[in-house]
């Protein structure tokens, strides 16, 4: 299932969705050149989040080759758990990640505000990237991307507005089709998909996707969005759409 938009108003401008969006684009255009070979690999080297370099597994100034680049570790961990957010590996990546966010992120942003919603998208893909890192803390690949945080987005979306309708587009084999189901069905489906990925992933130390900083960040954000939140906000969000629901009624 691919979500193609939802059926869900908002009363804001989602402003922190669109800096989030600005940012993961300049990010990608400015320090990776657009997927370009050589600063695709020296961004992920140096903007990604190793696990192993913040959990200990090596000294400051020793170094791993990782296909063709080497990545020196030089004890910028911490500050790499925030950067990786903005760094992917491909435009597909790139692409799929922010549309997921656009989907999904006007409206959790518009339960919170945007400053608030700043916060809690960081805090989700903190909570991420030490869900995937623990899953193998000694491990020297970098990871990147935002879809850890946005798996929090969407935590927080199926919490926020589980019944409100999503159009997906869903293709098996040689049938392809939309279909518009409901928030919990559509984000619980992708939920389960990454909980049945990243089991056999538990026992494999190589890279790929990161489907426990996806588990992760979709936890974090069912717990953080209780606190984030704005009931003022959820209650006149509710008015608008039974004022909607109103106009098609006869």
């Amino acid at each position: 299932m691919f979500p193609l938009n939802d059926e869900n108003p908002t009363l804001r401008t989602p402003v922190a969705t669109m800096v989030l969006i600005g940012l993961n684009v300049l990010s990608w255009i400015l320090v990776q050149g657009m997927g370009s070979e050589t600063s695709l690999s020296s961004s992920i080297c140096t903007y990604g989040f190793i696990p192993g370099e913040l959990f200990g597994a090596f000294e400051p100034g020793s170094a791993v080759r990782l296909g063709n680049t080497v990545c020196q570790f030089d004890n910028a961990a911490t500050v790499n758990l925030f950067t990786s957010m903005f760094m992917h590996g491909g435009w597909f990546h790139i692409i799929g990640n922010l549309w997921f966010l656009w989907v999904f992120g006007d409206n959790v942003e518009d339960a919170m505000g945007p400053i608030r919603f700043f916060i809690f998208y960081l805090l989700c893909g903190l909570a991420a990237a030490f869900a995937q890192g623990l899953t193998n803390p000694s491990s020297p690949i970098p990871m990147v991307g935002a879809s850890g945080a946005i798996g929090g987005v969407m935590g927080a979306y199926a919490l926020l507005y589980p019944k409100t309708r999503v159009n997906t587009f869903i293709f098996l084999g040689f049938f392809a089709t939309t279909l518009a189901v409901p928030a919990y069905v559509m984000l619980g489906y992708w939920f389960v998909i990454q909980v049945l990925s990243g089991l056999p992933a538990l026992s494999s130390g190589a890279g790929g996707v990161a489907f426990w900083a996806h588990i992760g960040g979709f936890l974090a954000g069912l717990g953080l969005v209780l606190i984030f939140k704005r009931e003022d906000y959820l209650i006149a969000h509710k008015a608008l759409t039974n004022r909607q629901k109103s106009r098609y009624r006869f």
